[in-house]
């Protein structure tokens, strides 16, 4: 069957030098790509677990750090630890 589609140049034009690399042709090139991506999507695909806010009681700051300015909490962030 025959169709037409839209192609960024960008994405045309590193297709047709990938398939002369490869001696192959652009149609063999879209077909193995929308075969990998149908494949892809026909997998069930694993879900994340659902996302469960923790509640946090406190200023979140132990007492090293409940007055200090940004500097010293970044430089204890980054300190090597080596």
């Amino acid at each position: 069957m025959k169709t037409t589609i839209e192609l960024p140049d960008e994405l045309l034009e590193r297709s047709k030098a990938v398939a002369r690399r490869e001696n192959s042709t652009l149609k063999a090139l879209i077909e193995e790509g929308l075969r990998l991506a149908l494949r892809a999507r026909s997998r069930p695909r694993k879900r994340a677990p659902p996302f469960a806010v923790q509640a946090f009681h406190g200023d979140g700051l132990t007492p090293e750090f409940a007055h200090a300015g940004w500097d010293k909490i970044r430089d204890e962030i980054y300190r090597d630890r080596g």
